[in-house]
This record gives structure tokens, sequence and C-alpha cells, in this order.
């Protein structure tokens, strides 16, 4: 085949070699995970180029249907047959590439469209839908799991991750290439983000959840109300401004409603959903690429497939524990686009004891952080340099800004954390907050001879709290209270000294430390404040020590 084929970008010929270098290491069913805007379909457009046999796009919604055939009929040339099959339009015998809607692919239909046709290869747009189980027997019908298959199944998504929780391995062996959102943005493939962070007094604490995320009629029934609905609307038309924004809802009623909030606002605005017949859906798309519309309030429609790089803000009315979700509605608004130098995103923040997504999150920094209008870039370079300047210090859970976290790290004092209640409630013994990496004890196991003792946080599940004595870990435990428990009894077994040692009244902890080590903590604490008592260097030091390993093992992590 030839073609007027668009030229790759460095990381799309990257996805193409990694494609074709993992077929002939034998890798038949694979995974390519492209954030939105990366261009997926220039790349698998180029994949049907090099392909020798038939090939089969296998897409969801109609739009993704017709945005696909147009790129991959360009990139193949006019000559080139690509055709559509899709409720009453059927694919022309001698198309070497069919575009196909999966939710047509019945059985007889199916068997059909390959009578004659040998394919050799499938390519499955937003990917991430696979598991289900009618589009896994689409799969199956297809070949694509005999061992004998001699065809490659190719997926493309912007994120592995499905609101249900099941996993994408029961489908694909592999994933091949990946690029981030925050990696494209960085290498200036994407516009930057801003964002700001909206509190609503919707109340989310008494939702159930359905596989990764919320109940969906629960949800409308906590935030389709029309105080939120009234903010939502005003902020846009404060912040949005004159930017093209889409609004992200929960239900079709819940997009209705905020539509009319902005229209009361003279905010022109309108809807889309997934019931609308196709070309009303089409004529409102228009109206919003025109000029015509500021606003789009939608429902699912927009998550996936909309290509409209003019978009510059992007609002979330819609509350989501979702990362792989919340991407892709942000990565609605990052496409380049002439004149156009960011994207605003908006949080609406509910209520809520769990952990919603936000602008912040998405790129590891504290999801309650207010950028309050700032580029997620920069924010990113606040706390790498604030990593540099205080580098024991952590930020505490809660809604905060970069000023006051500024303004906290610069006062910062370890010695002033607090034990948590339920350890002070069991415990007699001096132990020292170490944040949320655990609790330190100090002793005598004999006059003179001090000892350490460590309970440090070692993940998030399971026996998460490892008790360390004078640097050996000795056992692990379930339940903060319960290590401390046995360091309690531990220190209790070694004499009424020792037991004594591990009280706060101990005449050892207020005798001054020895210079070299009071000044090695002397940075730790902040305003000039410097700990000469021996019991406060010896709590500076566990913190230090904690803390810093704690960011070495999590940079290591992040390096795999």
């Amino acid at each position: 085949m030839s073609g007027d084929a668009p030229s790759l970008r460095p990381y799309q010929r990257e996805a193409v070699e990694a494609v074709l270098s993992a077929r002939r290491a034998g890798t038949r069913r694979m995974l390519v995970c492209l954030p939105t805007g990366a261009g997926k379909t220039v790349v698998f457009a180029h994949l049907a180029r090099l392909a020798k046999r038939p090939v089969l796009v296998i897409a969801h919604r109609e739009e993704l249907l017709s945005q696909a055939r147009s790129k991959l009929q360009h990139a193949l040339g006019a000559e080139a047959v690509v055709a559509i099959e899709q409720g009453g339009r059927r694919a022309e015998a001698e198309a070497r590439v069919v575009v196909c809607s999966i939710r047509s692919l019945r059985t007889e239909r199916l068997a059909r469209l390959l009578a004659g046709r040998d394919v050799g290869l499938v390519i499955y747009d937003e990917c991430h839908h696979a598991a289900a189980e009618d589009n896994l027997r689409v799969l199956r019908e297809l070949g694509c799991f005999e061992p004998g298959w001699t065809g490659t199944l190719v997926g493309f998504t912007a994120t592995t991750a499905r609101g249900d929780g099941k996993g994408l391995d029961e489908v694909f062996e592999e994933i091949v290439y990946a690029r981030t959102l925050p990696e494209m943005i960085h290498d200036g493939y994407l516009v930057p983000l801003r964002g700001y962070r909206v509190a609503t007094s919707a109340d989310l604490t008494r939702l159930t959840s359905r596989g990764n995320d919320f109940r969906e009629e629960e949800l409308a029934e906590a935030v389709d109300i029309e105080e939120r609905n009234a903010l939502v609307a005003r902020s846009i038309q404060e912040l949005a401004r004159d930017r093209r924004t889409i609004a992200f809802c929960v239900t079709v009623a819940h997009a209705q409603h905020l539509r009319r909030s902005l229209l009361a606002l003279g905010v022109r605005a309108g809807t889309v959903h997934g019931e609308m017949p196709s070309d009303e859906r089409a004529r409102v798309l228009r109206d919003f690429a025109e000029g015509r519309l500021q606003a789009l309030t939608n429902v699912a429609v927009l998550t996936e497939g909309f290509d409209d790089p003019g978009v510059s803000c992007v609002a979330m009315a819609r509350p989501t524990r979702s990362e792989g979700m919340y991407a892709q509605c942000v990565g609605r608004g990052t496409r380049l686009s002439p004149g156009k130098k960011d994207c605003l995103v908006l949080d609406f923040v509910d209520v809520s004891e769990l952990s919603l997504c936000s602008l912040p999150s998405l790129f590891g920094m504290p999801r309650e952080l207010d950028l309050e209008g700032r580029e997620v870039g920069e924010a990113e370079r606040f706390f790498e340099q604030l990593a540099f300047d205080h580098p024991a210090f952590e930020v505490e859970a809660g809604a905060i800004t970069l000023g006051e976290i500024q303004a906290r790290a610069e006062a910062f004092d370890p010695l002033t954390q607090e034990v948590d209640v339920e350890v002070r409630a069991i415990s007699r013994n001096a132990w020292a907050s170490l944040g949320r990496h655990g609790l330190a004890l100090h002793f005598e196991r004999a006059p003179g001879r001090l000892s350490e003792a460590l309970v440090v946080s070692r993940g998030a599940r399971g026996r998460r709290w490892e008790v360390s004595l004078d640097g050996r870990a000795v056992e692990r435990f379930s339940a903060i209270e319960e290590a401390v428990q046995a360091v309690d009894f531990e220190v209790h077994q070694m004499g009424r000294a020792a037991e004594s040692s591990a009280r706060a009244e101990a005449a050892w902890r207020r005798a001054a430390a020895p210079k070299g080590r009071a000044e090695a903590v002397a940075g730790v604490r902040r305003g000039g404040r410097a700990a000469t008592a021996l019991g406060d260097v010896l709590a500076l030091e566990a913190w230090v020590k904690v803390t810093t390993g704690a960011k070495r093992a999590e940079g290591a992590k992040r390096g795999r």
C-alpha cells in the first residue's frame, strides 16, 4: 500500500518498532499505552501500511470509526479500500482494511466478514474494554487465543485501568510500549496543564463502590444538586472565561441540569450523551467546534475518541476514584493547537473519606493540593526544590496551597509531631513520632548503653509495621498498636532500669548531646531552634534516617 502517510514523531517510531520487535520475538497479543493526543491512530495506520495481509480495526464508538477510517485512508492512499462494518454498512469484499464496530460483530456477521479474508493484523482501539465478556467473544472468534493463530493483535489505549477492576492480562501478553501524560507534556507534545481546586459541600462519605469507582446512581444523587451545579457553572464562567470547555458529568440528567445552570449565567452551552440520535450529537459537536457554543456538558461520550484540539478547559464535575478515567477526561484538553498555550483543569472536590483523583495526584503530588491556577510543571519544580531545601519535611494530608506548604516547611519541627492517641493510650513510654512512617523509642539497655527501637511502615497492606532493634529487623505486625506493645514488652523484659529509661522523665534524655551529633541534625528543625538535649537529638537522627530511607526507596521504585 502507498499513501501520503504522516511523518512519525520519535516516540511513534519507537512504538512501531516495539510492536515489530515483539512480534519477531513471538508475542502475538500486545498492548501499546499512549495518552490522549499522542496520535495512536497515526501509529496503527503506519502498522496497517506495513501489513501484508488484511487488517481489521476494532472500535467502540461511531466517532471513533469515522476518525479511524479517515486517518487510515489518508495514510494508505486513495487507491486503498478502507471500509466500515457497522449497522447498515457492509465492508466490500476487496477492502484490505476494515474498521469495525465491535457491537455489530455478532457471530454470524463476523463469520461473513472473515470469509475469504486471511486477517493478519487486528488493531483494537480503546482496548481497555477488551476484558468485557462479549468483546472477549469477538477476539476468540477471530482466533486470537488459538495456539496456531498466525495473526497479531495490537491493542491501543490511554489507560490500562478499568473501572470494574478487571485486568487486561487475560487478553494481552505484554505491554510493549508506554508513554505517560506527564512525559508527553514535558517533551512538548501536549500542552501544559493548569489547575484550580473548587471545594463543594456535596457529601460522598456514604457512597458505596463498584469496582474501582463509585456507583453511578448513588454518585448522581449526591452531586446533581442545584447548589453544586450553580457553583460548577459559576466557576466555569469566572475561571474558564473564553476558553472552550467540556464538563464531565455523571448522568444525562446531571449533564442537562448543569447545562441549564450555565445558560442561566449567560454561558452558551450544549449537552451530548450516548442516548442522543447520532445526527443531533454531530450537530451539537459541530456548533461547539465552530464556536457557537462555549461549553459542552457530557456523559462518557467525550471520554474516548473525541478529537477537538481547541478545547482548553476541562471541568471535572464528576468526581472519580479511577485514575484511568480521570486521565482520559483531562487528556481531552491536552492536544496542541495554534494559539493554545495550556489547558485549565477545574477539580470540583466533594466531602469524601476516600481518595479522589485530582490534577496534582495525576502527577504524583498531594491530591488535595490547590494549584490556584498555576501550571503543574511549576508545582513539580517547587516540590523538587522543596526536597532539596527541606529534605526531612513531609506534606501532611489536607487541602493546602504551594504557599502554605512553603511556610510550613520553613517552620517545620519534627519534634512537635504528636504520637497518635491510640498509641498514647496503651504505652507509658516516650515514643517519638516519625510522621506517617511510624515511631521511634530510645532507652538504655544498661546504664550508658543506648538502644533504638523503630516501628516503621514497609507497605500499605498486610503485616506492614516492621519492628527493628538497633538496626536489626525482628518482626512485623498488622497494626502499629501491636508493634508498640511488642516493643514495650521486650523493654519490660530487660529489667526495671531499662523500663525506667524508656519513660519521658528519664534523666539521660535531658543530658547534653555530643556536639558533633547535635550539629549533624541542626538543619532539621527550622527557625534557629537547634536541638541540644540527647533525647531530642536521637529523635531527630531517627527521623532523618527513616525519611531518607523512604525517599531513597521511592526513588528506586520510580526508576525501575
